[in-house]
């Protein structure tokens, strides 16, 4: 089933980091509350994809890993946050492009978009990363920044 149809779709962005555990499982908390499916999206930033392409008749192969590495990531956040009791209407979908355009995009018809950040650190020890920034200036729907703990 496209999930992107549903207008009562929980949709989350995660890149499989050990930060992705608290944000997982907060989008988890918010789909058993307002009764609507998670969808779980992770994006293969453009620059990786580019340097795949850059080998065009390993453009396949060289893709299919970028997509099977970023599957497994978020399949051992999954673990990570679940266990065994995975939320029973969960989807995983594997973009690419970059995360804040794809997570923004993937809010239209949401009725809520879950993202984390990081905490102070990265660029100029910013609050909030660029993504989780853009998402809630730009996102269709309402926005829930879930905040890391130091042990992620």
């Amino acid at each position: 089933m496209n999930t992107q149809s549903r207008s009562d779709r929980i949709v989350v962005g995660v890149d499989g980091s050990e930060y992705s555990s608290n944000t997982l499982q907060m989008a988890g908390r918010m789909a058993a509350a307002l009764g609507g499916p998670l969808e779980v999206i992770t994006c293969v930033g453009m620059s990786d994809y580019f340097m795949a392409s850059r080998f065009e008749p390993e453009l396949t192969r060289f893709t299919t890993e970028l997509e099977d590495t970023a599957t497994r990531l978020v399949d051992e956040a999954l673990e990570r946050a679940f266990g065994a009791d995975r939320p029973e209407d969960l989807s995983v979908t594997v973009k690419f492009g970059e995360p804040a355009k794809v997570l923004v995009e993937e809010s239209r018809g949401a009725q809520l978009l879950v993202v984390g950040r990081r905490g102070s650190g990265g660029f100029l020890n910013q609050p909030m990363g660029s993504v989780s920034r853009a998402c809630v200036a730009h996102a269709h729907c309402p926005v829930l920044v879930v905040t890391q703990d130091e042990k992620g």
